[in-house]
């Protein structure tokens, strides 16, 4: 049996779907916007799969300045 939720998209926010899959004990969550999609197992929580496109790449771009930030503050302290 397959139940079919409206939900709002944990990526961009606009309408998406979670399906619930009680055949094969697992939860689909997908954005046709921007093609997010994550399942899970129902009965562990445990993610078996996931796609995000756009959480990837800002979260690299937030380390690496982090990082930079971090390595020119330490060759700051070095050169005194």
């Amino acid at each position: 049996m397959q139940i079919v939720q409206k939900i709002r998209c944990p990526n961009c926010g606009s309408e998406g779907e979670r399906h619930y899959l009680s055949d094969s004990q697992l939860t689909r969550t997908q954005c046709p916007r921007c093609d997010y999609l994550m399942i899970s197992c129902t009965r562990t929580g445990k993610v078996i799969e996931a796609y995000a496109p756009g959480i990837y790449a800002q979260c690299e771009l937030s380390v690496k300045s982090v990082h930079s930030t971090q390595l020119s503050k330490a060759s700051t302290s070095y050169q005194l």
